[in-house]
């Protein structure tokens, strides 16, 4: 396929999307590719659980049975060709299960599963060499379920080329399924870097479904038609410039700062993303409103890709569970906080009558009170809190201990409890652990289920992955020496938040041009540390990106160890952005 223009639209951000994504698109008329992301971090942990459970799982079943139930024919008759990391860490599984489907449906359908990221079995080697968590240097946890490279998109790329019609990997960045397609659609070479950046920058838009197109936008109330919300497409061209949108008559919004908040969304250091194909500069990126619904994107840059693949394994150790319950009337909060302190010592004082170990560790929140906004809320009476009491133990027996005296709050303590709901589940807690592994060690596979299986190479220079820091930029700010008076950040600019790990994201646009210059000024690394202090306990680093007039605070062991180590309700930072909103700034008493 060569085309001046290739259009590819978003189908799903994450496992349990909604099915009108990829049904959208495809009614559209208007995609050559259609792209699933299925793989969070926190999700290839709740895939390797089910895999603990049954060999056959380890897949993103909705997959098969909800978003290809109802469009594979259409896909098929129009031409659609499909690119899914809902492998996970069984993609063999995933591409039988697909394979039975259109078996079921009567139809004839080229499929090929990507393999090669998973490294289980050069764990006991790496072991014995000392391999270590990228960024505390802790060592390989001794119950590792999973371990799995981030690949890139060159075996997408050549499983296009031998013609698959439906494409299955495992664990990939999730912009190289859309890089792939361009890949294919162009033939841009390994070392056309500034292509390569520009259709990963496409895939970043796209790898979250509707928050690329107006979802989660910071002026909520802008975005229309909620129920119909659209999914992105992006229009791609050979230069690697590109256009979103999103299929007409759909809800959703595309506007710079939709498309702004996407791009600033979990990147770290703009002028430095890396990926397995490319190192990406988006710091320069513009974005130009060219029609309604209708951004032009450019500027993208890049640069040899490192020499390693990132790998993120998971790992068992203990178990969790939460409990929840709902404490109406006065002093709500107060009384669910006692609750859960209750729940906490009884059950500590069973524990120690049984020869039990005390809990590995306890978080208590009480839902409705704003446990993130900490010290910048007004102290004002809430007549409703639910009680969040999240623990975890080395012996399952002990919280279910713990599962069965949630309900004797029922009785025993607070007026007003209500809201159970049965006891909580116990659950194998599931842990993340990161490191980074030589490409060479490294060998993708492509196998089509009808036929041949292609070894797929990639290149291995480029330099070791350097520690992150921050580069020196425009610092230029606006002076507030005269009369100025108080607003709070949202009044400036837009922001979006995510999570790496123990690490969150917040990225801050700037409303207007003109206004980049007081968000310089006030928001710097070390009044983001002081106002986000109770929640964030490492380094805050601050990074520009110019193009788009925005600021992106890189805050770390800011989640509680993040993922599904963290015990806290927002254990992603989603709601990050919106305590760093509230934050008071000064503006120019006439500034309007």
């Amino acid at each position: 396929m060569r085309k001046d223009i290739v259009s590819i639209g978003g189908a799903s951000g994450f496992w349990g999307d909604s099915v009108t994504g990829p049904m959208q698109l495809v009614a559209s008329g208007h995609v050559d590719f259609l792209v699933f992301d299925y793989l969070a971090e926190l999700t290839m942990s709740l895939l390797a659980t089910a895999r603990m459970k049954d060999a056959s799982l380890g897949y993103a079943t909705d997959f098969i049975s909800v978003a290809m139930r109802a469009v594979l024919k259409d896909a098929l008759a129009h031409n659609i060709r499909i690119i899914a990391n809902a492998g996970g860490v069984n993609p063999r599984g995933c591409a039988a299960a697909l394979q039975a489907l259109a078996d079921e449906l009567g139809l004839h359908v080229r499929v090929a599963v990507v393999e090669g990221d998973d490294v289980m079995s050069l764990l006991p080697v790496l072991r014995d060499e000392g391999v270590h968590e990228w960024q505390s240097a802790s060592p390989l946890p001794n119950k590792v379920v999973s371990a799995n490279a981030y690949l890139g998109a060159l075996p997408i790329k050549a499983a296009l080329d031998a013609g698959a019609q439906v494409i299955i990997t495992g664990r990939c960045v999730d912009s190289a399924v859309t890089l792939g397609a361009l890949m294919h659609a162009f033939d841009w070479a390994t070392d056309d870097y500034d292509r390569l950046a520009a259709g990963s920058l496409a895939g970043h838009i796209l790898e979250c479904g509707c928050q690329g197109v107006g979802g989660l936008h910071t002026d909520w109330e802008s975005v229309p038609d909620w129920a119909h919300s659209g999914y992105p497409i992006v229009e791609c061209r050979a230069d690697g410039s590109f256009t979103v949108t999103k299929p007409e008559g759909t809800g959703g919004l595309v506007t710079p700062a939709t498309i702004g908040e996407q791009l600033l969304y979990e990147i770290g250091d703009p002028a430095r993303y890396v990926l397995p194909d490319v190192v990406c500069d988006f710091s320069h990126v513009t974005l130009t409103q060219s029609d309604e619904h209708r951004v032009e994107v450019s500027g993208a840059c890049g640069r040899a890709p490192t020499s390693t693949y990132k790998v993120s394994a998971t790992y068992a150790d203990g178990y969790r569970a939460t409990g929840q319950l709902t404490v109406v009337g006065f002093d709500a909060a107060r009384k669910a906080q006692r609750t859960a302190e209750a729940i906490l010592e009884r059950t500590r004082e069973l524990f120690h009558k049984l020869a039990l170990p005390d809990y590995s560790a306890t978080h208590i929140e009480t839902l409705g009170s704003a446990y993130l906004f900490g010290p910048h809320q007004p102290e004002v009476p809430r007549f409703e809190s639910v009680m969040w009491l999240a623990v975890t133990h080395t012996d399952k027996f002990a919280l279910e201990l713990f599962a069965r005296e949630i309900a004797a709050a029922g009785t025993s303590w607070a007026p007003g409890t209500t809201g159970a709901s049965g006891r909580p589940s116990v659950t194998p807690a599931i842990k993340q652990f990161a490191f980074l592994l030589d490409k060479a060690r490294v060998h993708p596979q492509v196998t089509l289920l009808d036929g041949d299986t292609i070894d797929v190479s990639v290149p291995t220079g480029g330099a070791p992955l350097a520690a992150p820091t921050s580069v020196a930029t425009d610092t230029s700010s606006a002076s507030l020496a005269g009369p100025s008076r108080e607003v709070p950040l949202i009044a400036l600019a837009y922001a979006r938040s995510g999570d790496k790990g123990d690490t969150v994201n917040i990225g801050v646009m700037a409303r207007r041009p003109e206004d980049l210059p007081f968000l310089r000024a006030q928001l710097t690394e070390d009044a983001i540390a002081v106002y986000l202090s109770h929640v964030v306990k490492g380094r805050v680093t601050r990074y520009e990106l110019p193009g788009i007039h925005a600021l992106n605070f890189v805050c770390e062991q800011a989640l509680g160890g993040g993922g599904m180590a963290s015990l806290r309700h927002d254990a992603l930072g989603k709601g990050m952005a919106q305590v760093l909103l509230a934050m008071p700034v000064h503006v120019p008493a006439d500034h309007s």
